[in-house]
């Protein structure tokens, strides 16, 4: 059985400000904007991921990860973890 993960809404709600966000980017660009004013959006977006993602992986363990100790499944668990992360780093 998949684990629910508590925090599906704010992470949804995060994105949809992020594809907002992306879509400011563009227009931007359309527009012909200054580069610096752009990389600094783009920066901006990038940290909204990363806190997107920091939220991903702590709901990951509180949910799916306690769930895998509970089932006896932590090897396998901790081994997709353990990739997950280095693409993410």
């Amino acid at each position: 059985m998949p684990s629910v993960h508590r925090r599906r809404k704010e992470v949804l709600d995060r994105l949809s400000r992020i594809e907002g966000h992306v879509h400011g980017v563009r227009k931007m660009v359309e527009e012909e904007r200054g580069c610096p004013d752009i990389l600094l959006q783009i920066v901006a977006v990038r940290t909204a991921l990363n806190k997107v993602g920091r939220i991903v992986l702590e709901d990951h363990v509180e949910t799916c990860l306690a769930s895998a100790v509970k089932q006896g499944k932590t090897e396998r668990y901790v081994s997709d973890l353990t990739e997950a992360l280095s693409k993410f780093l």
